[in-house]
């Protein structure tokens, strides 16, 4: 597997953008240049002190032609364009697709971890999906109905780990080891069309069973629940897949 995708281009200029910046020494397009507001233009020149402030608007001839420029402005994009497109590489090869979950896993792995570090926000998440701590109905009383109740991060903090010890797990079987002790042992006994032990030669039927030496444990319980918790990440992933990578802001 090849894959290449570079990050998101945006060669537009504005024609606005244009005129700030050949009519750099008006107070106007020093306003909006720097995307700051002053009380006089007087104080223009000393917008980085942060003085309390007023916009000063561009004159009326700047929106005229503005829309003059604009196709300057689309063939300027044009170019940059073609020169430095959007990459959306991906190369299959057929040995990706034996174990695909695994493959596949790889990838979203990585990119959660991500998500969880640089996140800006997150989406609703059902109290179907959270602990009883977590709830809508566990926060505090919101000071606003359109606010988010105090849990609402919380929640998405707990699907992201749920995911991420889902793609964990399926990445390291060695997970399984711990639930495991003791040596196996199995041997093969012949046996008739009874079911009754014979010699090799006058059986017709033979099974395995455990020998002597055999020792081997396992905590079905807990290698259950633990399995249990992986197919919930799985789930969670499938639920929020659109909340998660598209949407992961409020």
């Amino acid at each position: 597997m090849k894959i290449y995708i570079n990050k998101y281009k945006d060669h537009w200029i504005s024609p606005y953008t244009m005129l700030d910046y050949i009519f750099f020494w008006k107070d106007w397009s020093k306003c909006s240049r720097t995307w700051k507001i002053k009380d006089s233009v007087d104080d223009v020149d000393n917008i980085e002190k942060g003085e309390k402030s007023r916009f000063i608007e561009r004159p009326d001839w700047v929106d005229t032609w503005s829309d003059r420029l604009v196709p300057i402005s689309m063939a300027i994009q044009w170019v940059w364009d073609k020169i430095d497109p959007k990459i959306d590489y991906v190369k299959i090869d057929k040995w990706d697709t034996w174990s695909m979950d695994h493959t596949l896993s790889k990838i979203i792995l990585p990119m959660l971890k991500q998500l969880k570090d640089t996140k800006h926000g997150s989406p609703c998440v059902d109290d179907e999906d959270v602990p009883d701590e977590l709830k809508s109905t566990s926060a505090p009383p919101k000071e606003s109905e359109h606010d988010v109740d105090g849990n609402h991060f919380q929640r998405w903090d707990y699907v992201l780990d749920e995911m991420i010890f889902a793609f964990e797990h399926k990445l390291d079987d060695s997970w399984k080891d711990k639930f495991y002790e003791g040596t196996t042992d199995y041997i093969t006994v012949f046996v008739d069309k009874d079911g009754n032990e014979v010699p090799k030669g006058e059986h017709v039927f033979y099974r395995i069973k455990h020998g002597p030496n055999h020792t081997f444990k396992c905590d079905h319980d807990a290698l259950e629940a633990v399995q249990k918790r992986i197919s919930n990440g799985f789930r969670l992933f499938g639920k929020y897949y659109e909340g998660q990578i598209g949407r992961a802001h409020v």
